[in-house]
């Protein structure tokens, strides 16, 4: 059963919101304007708060659900949370739009939210307080995850492993911006 859902949530992970907003609505591409990063950030700048909130509760969705469908199936804590990644995968590296896709934070938050809402929240707190200073998104996403880490230690064990991998593979997914911030020229609201 783990494989199916695993794969289940890569197939679901894949689905772009922001392309498939963007292509309903006649706004332009994310991929192809902007910061080229089809999530929620760029929807924002390039096609207003409407189409962001569509692409952010999209993208949530895309982790929350697979994570609770596997937690309602009995699997263990451990491969629900492999499950988020494998979400994140989908949505960093989608099967439907050429293996071109954005960075999972979003879909990462809804894993997280599915595993274990505590952290979660911990996570939006530190977003919107790192945002609010230094008014980045992408460095925001850099600081909430990673400080989230000795939460799941101590209160989710099982799932720190996965969701450490998670935390890598977002700062992976991230790595242009870290050049940008660490230049000074990072985009900022």
């Amino acid at each position: 059963m783990f494989w199916q859902l695993a794969l289940l949530a890569y197939l679901t992970g894949s689905l772009s919101f922001a392309i498939l907003l963007s292509r309903l609505t006649g706004a332009p591409d994310p991929r192809a304007a902007g910061s080229g990063n089809p999530g929620a950030t760029n929807m924002l700048r390039l096609a207003g708060r409407g189409l962001a909130i569509g692409t952010l509760f999209g993208d949530l969705l895309k982790g929350w659900l697979p994570v609770l469908l596997a937690a309602g199936l009995g699997l263990p804590l451990e491969q629900q949370a492999w499950i988020g990644v494998a979400a994140v995968l989908g949505h960093s590296y989608p099967l439907y739009f050429r293996f071109r896709g954005g960075k999972g934070v979003a879909t990462a938050a809804g894993a997280l939210l599915g595993l274990h809402p505590p952290t979660a929240l911990l996570a939006l707190v530190i977003w919107l307080i790192v945002f609010k200073v230094s008014r980045t998104s992408s460095l925001a996403a850099l600081v909430a995850l990673p400080l989230c880490l000795p939460m799941l230690a101590w209160k989710q064990p099982d799932a720190l492993w996965p969701m450490t991998m998670l935390a890598a593979l977002i700062v992976w997914r991230h790595r242009n911006n870290l050049r940008d911030l660490s230049a000074g020229n990072e985009r900022h609201f």
